[in-house]
């Protein structure tokens, strides 16, 4: 994890959320973002994009977020990067569970688009300091 925060793969199955996530990321906080509709998609494309960070929601059709998170894991260049989920649940056991599973925040939906690459950002400094 060390650097700086410039490249972010996402997925999101809704089309939407992903215009929103691309709006948030890359034109307000100037991010380099690969956004994906799928798991399959993000696990595909992500090791030669080579992120700093992975943001992937929670409830997904086929491969949920936990199940891209692990699959991502098994990948060498995928491996070690931090990862984020993206969720419309607030309850806090759930949180504490994804927090389990090695994620370094938890980001609810609605997300401010105004705010969340500086909610980004700040979970990954927490995490790298």
């Amino acid at each position: 994890m060390d650097g700086s925060l410039q490249r972010i793969l996402c997925v999101d199955d809704e089309p939407e959320m992903r215009s929103a996530i691309r709006l948030a990321l890359e034109r307000i906080g100037r991010f380099d973002v690969l956004i994906g509709a799928s798991g399959a998609e993000a696990l595909d494309a992500g090791p030669a994009f080579r992120p700093d960070l992975m943001i992937f929601d929670v409830v997904m059709p086929v491969m949920d977020g936990p199940a891209v998170l692990a699959e991502a894991r098994r990948l060498p260049d995928l491996a070690t990067v931090p990862a984020i989920f993206l969720t419309g649940k607030e309850r806090r056991h759930e949180i504490a569970a994804f927090r389990a599973m090695g994620v370094i925040g938890v980001i609810t939906k609605p997300f401010d688009i105004k705010g969340l690459a500086g909610e980004v950002r700040n979970l990954w400094e927490n995490a790298v300091s």
